[in-house]
């Protein structure tokens, strides 16, 4: 094991390194070009018997693993969703590290417990979430989503479901959009609620959950005898970044009283900004709301703002107390722990006070508009051009497209030439894209929110994918 000396040595060379990855990083391959395997078979069978120098290890990770890693940090991924980091959020990932704390109660670090709950009420103040939240949080937006499912569970249940199980609430239903992120219906089983039960309500023709057809399924279900009691609504969704129409989704939880929760994971961002609040319009529906600060807010993964309405539901749900866990302060502070499903927790909220003192509301809002005019840009060139085909009408920071040729109109033909289309273009290691299937037509998704991406990035992007799509057909 190295000493404080070495370490101090070595953790110098190590930040010069970070320093110039970040610095080059648009220059390396965006998505890693090895074959399957092939990491692995250049890894040793067996673990060494006797330690290593650092600099042997250092040179292996060069070597062996970057040419292995796809490079969500440069300003040409344009894939999936971003995963922003930035120099503050590194800085303090570096301090939490070095603090190695075990935050899953006040007394086990008091400053971590008091930080997150300071920043969490900072959030509210700058995305326009009403005071009355409480907000606590999770690694990601799945685990707050499980959260909401299983808090909503045990209310439905008065809580028996915790104490002897499933037995008197076998027909449990949960309701989402076609549209909805694919984790809720992950959540759902490990919820112990059966994927059967989760009933995906049809969308428009923007792709957003059609709220008659929601009460439609909701009567068709209540006169078989089953028992609603959740809604999923979507700010943003994966595929095209759909808004469902909270306010109208909500008054049918109202009516019927269900659980609302609003996964925002990717969107809830862009409520920095006061013209986008109007995504948030129905908010007072809402039972829980997640969004993603390491999506979008410059905050290294994981990092997952989760606010409720009822905290005591909440901790009534999760909460245990071994003797282990009895502390004096319980009742005077928030003890994280109880919020949510693990015990263990990490000092999440440093990174993002770094982020956001560093940054500020102005700062973040900068960013954030950048992001969304390149879009737009995206949008409006892709809508001009004879041989693309603007697949929805850009909202935020995703354009969805695929390239039509002139004359040609078969879906399954467009498919096929799109995904040739795709693979090509990150088989070269200039861009990296991501797709999807809207109404079943194969579309190629552009997301233009990398931390540090500029106009010529998204200028260079575009001729690629033009001049590789006309030498396809």
């Amino acid at each position: 094991m190295i000493d404080p000396d070495e370490f101090r040595h070595h953790a110098h060379k190590f930040v010069d390194w970070m320093a110039d990855y970040l610095q080059q990083v648009e220059k390396y391959p965006v998505k890693s070009q090895v074959k399957p395997r092939e990491i692995y078979e250049q890894l040793p069978a067996n673990p060494p018997l006797k330690g290593e120098s650092m600099d042997a290890i250092m040179a292996d990770f060069q070597n062996i693993i970057l040419p292995g890693m796809t490079h969500w940090q440069s300003p040409n991924f344009f894939a999936y969703f971003p995963a922003n980091s930035s120099y503050p959020s590194i800085l303090a990932e570096m301090l939490t590290a070095t603090l190695g704390a075990q935050c899953m109660v006040w007394e086990t670090s008091p400053a971590a417990a008091e930080l997150e709950e300071r920043v969490m009420n900072w959030l509210k103040q700058m995305t326009g979430l009403p005071s009355y939240l409480d907000g606590v949080i999770q690694d990601t937006a799945s685990t707050a989503t499980l959260c909401a499912i299983i808090t909503a569970r045990e209310r439905i249940s008065d809580f028996r479901i915790n104490d002897i199980g499933f037995i008197d609430f076998k027909d449990l239903r949960a309701y989402c959009s076609t549209e909805t992120h694919s984790s809720i219906e992950k959540d759902i089983k490990i919820a112990g609620l059966g994927k059967k039960n989760l009933i995906k309500v049809p969308v428009d023709n923007l792709y957003r959950m059609d709220t008659q057809a929601l009460e439609e399924a909701l009567k068709k279900d209540i006169e078989a005898g089953k028992k609603p009691f959740c809604v999923v609504a979507t700010i943003g969704t994966t595929g095209s970044t759909a808004v469902d129409p909270v306010t109208e989704i909500g008054q049918v939880c109202r009516k019927y009283n269900l659980w609302l929760h609003i996964d925002a994971a990717l969107a809830g961002t862009a409520l920095v900004l006061p013209e986008f609040r109007w995504m948030i319009n129905g908010i007072e529906f809402a039972d829980s709301f997640v969004f993603n600060p390491h999506k979008w807010m410059f905050t290294n993964f994981d990092c997952s703002a989760y606010f409720v309405k009822d905290k005591e539901l909440l901790i009534r749900t999760f909460e245990i107390l071994p003797e282990y866990l009895k502390t004096k302060s319980r009742g005077q502070v928030n003890d994280y722990r109880d919020w949510g499903i693990a015990l263990g927790r990490r000092f999440r909220a440093l990174k993002l006070w770094f982020v956001i003192r560093n940054l500020g509301m102005e700062g973040i809002q900068e960013k954030i508009r950048h992001h969304i005019g390149l879009a737009k840009s995206v949008g409006d060139i892709i809508a001009m051009e004879n041989d693309f085909e603007l697949m929805v009408p850009v909202l935020l920071n995703t354009v969805c497209f695929r390239y039509k040729p002139k004359h040609l109109s078969d879906d399954n033909e467009l498919n096929t030439i799109n995904e040739k289309l795709l693979t090509r273009l990150n088989q070269s290691g200039k861009v990296y894209l991501s797709h999807t299937k809207l109404n079943g037509r194969y579309t190629i998704r552009m997301v233009t929110s990398q931390t540090n991406v500029e106009q010529r990035h998204v200028d260079e992007a575009l001729e690629l994918i033009k001049r590789t799509a006309r030498s396809i057909y």
